[in-house]
């Protein structure tokens, strides 16, 4: 009896430190990724909005602008003023 709880408390450590491990992580052959700018965006596509541009910073920011305005700001959503 003694010898069978001694034989599941080991395996019960073996499985928590096996459980424990973690696989190294390196990059690949290439290096990082760099990310592109936000307003150089994909190019044509059927979600991209009128009016703007892939690759203008400026029609980038008056496309986030418009949106904070008419699109995000509840008081002109619902026709009522801030107090």
């Amino acid at each position: 009896m003694k010898r069978l709880s001694l034989s599941a408390l080991v395996a019960a450590a073996l499985l928590g430190l096996a459980a424990c491990g973690e696989k190294p992580q390196e990059m690949n052959a290439n290096g990082v990724k760099q990310d592109n700018a936000a307003f150089s965006g994909v190019g044509q596509s059927q979600y991209v909005q009128a009016g703007w541009t892939a690759g203008d910073k400026g029609s980038w920011e008056q496309q986030l602008k418009a949106r904070a305005q008419y699109g995000q700001n509840d008081y002109t959503r619902v026709g009522a003023q801030p107090k």
